[in-house]
């Protein structure tokens, strides 16, 4: 059978773009992992049926042997500690790696949504504009807000912190940013690079 075959049980080759860094027995940090999550969630809060676009473009992409359906990627995201739905399980190299792959495809794919979003942002705060005065900028960080609060256990304190419409849409126009940042030229390989900064001897 195929998923017998040595071909299947390698690591996907897109996955080989980006470095192997000497991550630690127990898994990516948690930093790694929670920045991967926020960054999947900004991705939910631009396309609806965000998870299934997620599971598609794993296919696409053919990761689907890493993420093989809606509770595999759950489970995968609920590493992230700020999450109701925390589990202790590691999140491995390979299965960051995955995540991240998805995020960069993702974000290319919606690069010209991202841009106006981000450039309506900016002149909205230069005139001083509510944004709620843009309809698309506003549903962004209105979908963002009810995923972020939905998801994240207000427990933490770190996620208390945001406690304000002001403070999500902070965040949330910073992961737009960062989705930005990881649609240009060798886009991938530096998003996953930042995810480590700080975090490895």
């Amino acid at each position: 059978m195929l998923t017998n075959s040595p071909a299947s049980q390698s690591n996907p080759i897109i996955l080989d773009s980006l470095p192997d860094f000497r991550i630690p027995a127990q898994g990516c940090p948690p930093r790694t992992r929670l920045h991967i999550d926020l960054i999947l969630l900004a991705i939910e809060a631009l396309e609806l049926g965000g998870s299934e676009a997620m599971l598609l473009a794993a296919r696409e992409l053919e990761l689907q042997e890493i993420i093989k359906n809606r509770v595999v990627l759950w489970r995968m995201r609920s590493t992230n500690p700020w999450r109701r739905s925390y589990t202790r399980r590691p999140l491995t190299p390979e299965e960051a790696k995955a995540l991240v792959v998805i995020a960069s495809h993702m974000a290319r794919r919606m690069t010209v949504l991202i841009r106006q979003l981000l450039t309506a942002y900016e002149q909205l705060l230069e005139k001083q504009v509510p944004l709620e005065q843009h309809f698309r900028l506003s549903k962004y960080l209105e979908r963002f807000q009810a995923h972020f609060r939905s998801r994240m256990n207000p427990r933490r304190s770190k996620v208390a912190a945001y406690n304000s419409e002001e403070k999500l849409n902070q965040l949330a126009i910073s992961l737009l940013s960062e989705l930005l940042f990881c649609t240009g030229t060798s886009g991938r390989q530096r998003l996953w690079t930042s995810l480590f900064d700080g975090e490895l001897p």
